[in-house]
C-alpha cells in the first residue's frame, strides 16, 4: 500500500520517515518529495508498505502523531491523476487566440 504523509517538518530525510513506519512492518520505500530547483523538502513523502494490514495499523496509528513538533497527516495515498500536458506560452501568438496579433487582423 501507498501512504501519503504530510506536514513533515523540512528537515525529515527519507531514511527518519522510514524509520517512522518500521515499527509497524516492512518498509518497500520511504521517499520526502523535494523541490527540483532548490532540492529542499516540500514537506511531504509517501511510504510504500506490502502489508496491507500493517500500512493500515501504521496509518490509525500515526496520523496526527507529533513529529518535530508538527502533528502530521498520514493517509492511503490516491492514485496519480493524469493531467494534460503543459503548453510551453512562451509567446503569446501562438496560442491562437486571445492577446493581440496583428498578423490576425
Amino acid at each position: 500500500m501507498n501512504i501519503y504523509v504530510s506536514n513533515l517538518g523540512f528537515n525529515v530525510q527519507d531514511e527518519d520517515l522510514k524509520d517512522f513506519f518500521a515499527p509497524y512492518g516492512e518498509i518497500t520505500s520511504a521517499k520526502i518529495i523535494t523541490d527540483r530547483e532548490t532540492g529542499k523538502s516540500r514537506g511531504f513523502g509517501f511510504v510504500e508498505m506490502p502489508d496491507d494490514a500493517a500500512a493500515k495499523k501504521a496509518i490509525a496509528e500515526l496520523d496526527q502523531a507529533m513529529v518535530e513538533g508538527r502533528a502530521i497527516k498520514v493517509m492511503e495515498a490516491r492514485p496519480k491523476e493524469d493531467k494534460p500536458a503543459r503548453k510551453n506560452f512562451s509567446s503569446r501568438n501562438d496560442r491562437g487566440g486571445g492577446g493581440y496579433n496583428k498578423n490576425r487582423w
